[in-house]
């Protein structure tokens, strides 16, 4: 019996082990196929050591899958930050071919960021002196260049440079100079200006000082250079406390609005002004201008405006007196004050001066800008007048407006919003009784 039963329990116990082992490969052909698939929602559920192997390769693949969404979502924020930087930036590999760049750059150098992806940036920015800087492989600093779509009129001015990073990758840093080296030209023409406006006077009055310090003059010559002293000085006090007008109106906020004054008052102040500069620019003619205002008198109101009242006084007179310096003697000044259906009123200055040609239109409000140089010092002019104009109607958000022919005169027109105006008064109902 013993001998009959050894050959059943062998072949018992190689059926039982092909019988585990094919359980156990089965087992290790479906954690197999689910790990080539990757379908964590898929993943087969088991018992024992594939079972315990399955659920160690589930975790290990949730961490890797979770770290990789991770950092995508890092990328993805650092890319969305490089793509609202005011900047323009690019990313490179190590071949200098564009791998990523922002909308700012497409805009400052012409790139599309899905057609120009991989193309080798030397040859997408042809600009010399990039092509210098890019071969030298000095990136310690940067280089200007011109901006895609600079033209005389609206130039484009970029300041570049190249950062290494990685291995071998570098990042291009492109930042808008334009308004920076516009301001830096402002600020050297600005004080070359002030020097040269105040260089004139002073040379004239040290000429006069040193002629009253060492010659004998008679009373007459010596008052007739006294006189042209009192001039220069008045002429530098003017620049000066032009100058000290705009930079309190640079300086100062914006006027709310609270303060409300009457038009006619202001327009009665700058007539009587007016009238007195045209005395005295006329006085060797004896014909004063012809000055017309609209009806402002006191029982007459055109409403009220909200602002500084020394400020809008200060525009108003420039203008005017701008209009009577270029004005010749006996000819025709026109005032007006005109409301409009929308709530917005314009005041406009005419002349019958000699007019200006449209090329100097768009500069008239620079500082120190001149149409005609000799006359404007002649006639006392500061060449700040028109500057504090425009800072003046900035603040109280009006719009300036000049047209003008040659030989026929100018208009300039001001026109302020409706929030800043206040319609005259309804006269009130008559008394029944």
């Amino acid at each position: 019996m013993l001998a009959g039963g050894v050959p059943g329990a062998l072949i018992g116990m190689l059926l039982g082990s092909w019988l585990w082992f094919a359980h156990d490969s089965w087992g290790a052909l479906r954690l197999l196929a689910w790990l080539r698939s990757t379908e964590l929602a898929h993943a087969p559920v088991q018992r024992g050591l594939w079972g315990e192997v399955g659920d160690r390769a589930r975790r290990w693949l949730r961490q890797q899958r979770q770290q990789t969404q991770a950092s995508d979502e890092r990328l993805n924020d650092m890319l969305s930050a490089l793509q609202a930087s005011p900047n323009g930036v690019v990313l490179l590999d190590e071949e200098g071919r564009i791998e990523w760049c922002n909308q700012i750059s497409n805009i400052q150098f012409g790139f599309d960021a899905v057609r120009d992806r991989m193309q080798n940036i030397g040859n997408l920015v042809r600009d010399p002196a990039f092509s210098h800087y890019l071969h030298a492989q000095d990136f310690s600093r940067g280089v200007v260049l011109q901006g895609r779509d600079s033209t005389p009129a609206r130039p484009m001015r970029l300041a570049v440079q190249l950062y290494p990073y990685g291995d071998g990758r570098r990042l291009l840093l492109a930042i808008d100079i334009t308004e920076h080296e516009q301001a830096e030209a402002m600020r050297r023409d600005f004080v070359a200006n002030v020097s040269h406006e105040i260089r004139t006077p002073l040379t004239v009055l040290v000429g006069f000082v040193e002629t009253l310090q060492t010659l004998p003059l008679e009373e007459e010559e010596r008052a007739r250079y006294l006189a042209l002293m009192a001039q220069q000085s008045a002429r530098m006090q003017h620049l000066v406390e032009d100058l000290l007008a705009l930079s309190r109106l640079e300086g100062s906020p914006p006027p709310g609005l609270t303060q409300w004054t009457p038009v006619g008052l202001l327009l009665r102040q700058c007539e009587d002004e007016a009238r007195g500069l045209s005395v005295a620019l006329t006085r060797a003619n004896a014909r004063p201008h012809v000055i017309e205002f609209p009806d402002s008198a006191p029982g007459v109101d055109l409403g009220e405006i909200a602002g500084a009242a020394t400020e809008l006084q200060s525009a108003f007179s420039n203008l005017l007196a701008n209009a009577l310096r270029y004005t010749p003697a006996g000819k025709r000044v026109t005032v007006r004050w005109q409301a409009h259906a929308d709530g917005s009123a314009t005041f406009s200055v005419q002349d019958e001066g000699p007019g200006i040609e449209s090329t100097h239109l768009a500069r008239l409000t620079e500082r120190f800008y001149r149409v005609d140089r000799s006359r404007s010092r002649d006639t006392g002019g500061t060449g700040l007048g028109l500057a504090i104009v425009k800072h003046v109607l900035q603040r109280h958000g009006a719009t300036l407006d000049v047209r003008s022919t040659v030989g026929s005169g100018s208009v300039f027109s001001v026109t302020f919003p409706a929030q800043r105006l206040r319609p005259p008064a309804l006269p009130a109902p008559a008394d029944a009784s």
